[in-house]
């Protein structure tokens, strides 16, 4: 049995407040007591006409798209008979409940009314239930997408924003009803509907023939894009050292990450859902943007041939960092600090170091007369967007400062076997041992000689971890600084490639595409009167855009904590800053 005095709520569009006198066409929430009123058919037309036009428009939306009433506007009807003409057509288009929206003649007043003829009662007459109108803007809600609630920060004590859970089905009802939009006054059909879109579509020849030239063009473009892919899933470069090169090398893993981005964009997919449609935009938006800022910086390169300047300022920037890199070392091998070193293994790591760096100055030199020949043929791979010519930047700078890598993993690996030798000797002195099956220290008994010769090492042990200690600090701060380097450059080459500009863009410009809820706002509130409302949209916070439509990145470098790159860098252990995230870290 219905509950006496019900209150039902009527979603109006504000586009239809001004239309002529005709039939409430749209569908009916029953779990939520509310009707979603998507258009008014006008006078004249034909009630079976109506209905063929409903019964289309239900089997291509799944939408239950009926008539729910009449829409009486007394201010362009003067006649009186008309009232009872629209009461009348109850009869015809039967529904319950039967609501009747009246606009009164010369005065913004409303009078709305739902009435129950098909429900029994003892006096025979038609029952009436309270309504609550709400006014919402049909365009703006058929274009917004309701994100779910989980995206959604939590509602406060207080808040005015409804919940996302009860109007999902009056978002999904108008977004359904598209086809029933089609149809407006300048068509020769039978039926004439007032909605948004009611005077006519507007439409440009150019995005016409853009949208027919798409097809063909994006086939092509995958076409193309699948033989590459098949091209670099070659079998030749699996094996080594062209795989060992490919992993380490940030370009390679740069170009497979906008390859995938170019093959999810021009394939002939259809994208199933709105995310998948907002991927689609962001992935497009970013390789425009970033193909965008690389023709600048090759336009920049190009001009006042900055190349050969840069190429004329490199081999001199080279030696000065060797030089300065030779008064290091020429420092640690005399007294640093005040510091007392054991002669013998400081001279030894400092000519051992020195030759190293003369090889590289070498090295540099031999390379000198090609270099402004790489980087123009570098300065050419901008056009392939401004993330591939960072991620060579920082190839470029990896391979610049590769002796002062060997220099870090040199010292690293000193340092590391001192320490660990140091921790197995204390285990030794102890009692114990390192069981290597049960991955567990256990007890252990030793003779005379055992701690002897664990004693004797651990003291010469000791004694050299100063001079190796201090080689090591000086070349993983130096190897730090590099990494820091490095990996500003990734952040920004990720933020390039993760950020969703589309997402932001439409925030900023037409923030009801982005629906994080709606607030309403009361227009009419007097006794006698139904209670009127004006449903407004509000929008997905920037923050809440960004989690939600972030891209995924290439990531071709881990995040340590804190706390394990202090762990790391305290035992010797290397950092690798090129790893993948999924790989297994020493």
């Amino acid at each position: 049995m219905r509950a006496p005095s019900m209150v039902l709520k009527a979603f109006f569009p504000t586009c239809c407040a001004s239309a002529d006198s005709g039939l409430l066409v749209g569908r009916w929430v029953p779990g939520q007591s509310s009707a979603v009123i998507l258009a008014v058919v006008h006078f004249p037309f034909i009630p079976i006409q109506v209905k063929e036009l409903l019964a289309q428009v239900q089997k291509a939306s799944q939408v239950q798209v009926s008539v729910l009433g009449t829409w009486c506007h007394r201010q362009q009807e003067p006649e009186e008979s008309l009232g009872h003409f629209l009461e009348g057509l109850g009869a015809i288009f039967s529904h319950d409940p039967w609501l009747q929206l009246c606009r009164e003649r010369g005065t913004k007043l409303w009078s709305c009314k739902a009435m129950y003829y098909q429900m029994p009662n003892t006096l025979d007459t038609p029952t009436e239930d309270q309504v609550m109108l709400i006014f919402y803007d049909q365009r703006k809600l058929l274009l917004s997408w309701l994100h779910p609630p989980r995206e959604l920060p939590d509602c406060q004590t207080g808040d005015t924003t409804a919940s996302t859970g009860g109007l999902a089905d009056v978002f999904d009802t108008v977004a359904r009803s598209e086809m029933l939009f089609r149809n407006d006054q300048f068509d020769e059909g039978p039926v004439r509907l007032s909605h948004w879109q009611s005077e006519g579509v507007e439409a440009s020849i150019l995005v016409e023939l853009a949208k027919r030239a798409s097809g063909p063009v994006c086939l092509l473009l995958a076409s193309l894009l699948s033989l590459i892919s098949a091209a670099s899933a070659c079998r030749l470069w699996k094996l080594w050292p062209l795989s060992f090169i490919r992993s380490k090398l940030s370009t390679c893993e740069q170009l497979q990450h906008r390859l995938k981005h170019l093959s999810l964009i021009f394939s002939t997919e259809k994208a199933q859902s709105p995310m998948q449609l907002m991927r689609k935009a962001n992935m497009l938006v970013s390789v425009l943007l970033d193909v965008a800022l690389g023709l600048l910086l090759l336009s920049w390169l190009h001009s006042n041939n900055r190349i050969g300047q840069l190429a004329n300022a490199l081999v001199p920037v080279a030696d000065r960092v060797a030089e300065e890199l030779q008064y290091l070392l020429q420092w640690l091998m005399g007294a640093p600090a005040g510091l007392k070193m054991n002669r013998a293994l400081d001279q030894v790591l400092g000519r051992f170091f020195l030759y190293h760096i003369h090889l590289w100055i070498s090295y540099i030199h031999l390379m000198s007369p090609f270099i402004e020949h790489i980087l123009w043929h570098v300065g050419l791979s901008a056009c392939l967007g401004l993330t591939v010519a960072l991620s060579i930047l920082s190839d470029i700078i990896a391979l610049l400062t590769f002796h002062i890598y060997c220099f870090y993993v040199y010292g690293a690996r000193l340092y590391c076997l001192k320490i660990y030798g140091l921790s197995s000797l204390w285990r030794l002195f102890r009692g114990k041992k390192w069981n290597v099956l049960r991955q567990r220290v256990d007890s252990c008994s030793y003779d005379l000689d055992q701690l002897f010769i664990g004693t004797l090492l651990f003291t010469i042990l000791v004694f050299l971890l100063p001079t190796t200690a201090l080689y090591y600090l000086v070349f993983t701060l130096l190897r730090l600084l590099v990494i820091t380097v490095q990996g500003l450059i990734h952040l920004l080459v990720d933020l390039i490639n993760s950020l969703p500009l589309y997402s932001l863009g439409l925030r900023l410009c037409r923030p009801y595409r982005l629906a994080a809820g709606v607030k309403f706002r009361v227009l009419e509130q007097e006794a006698g009167r139904p209670l009127r409302l004006l449903m407004q949209i509000n929008p997905l916070p920037y923050s809440h855009v960004v989690h939600t439509y972030r891209l995924p990145s290439c990531g071709c470098h881990p995040k340590h904590s804190w706390g394990t790159l202090c762990r790391k860098l305290f035992f010797g252990e290397l950092i690798y800053p090129w790893r993948q995230r999924e790989d297994k870290q020493d």
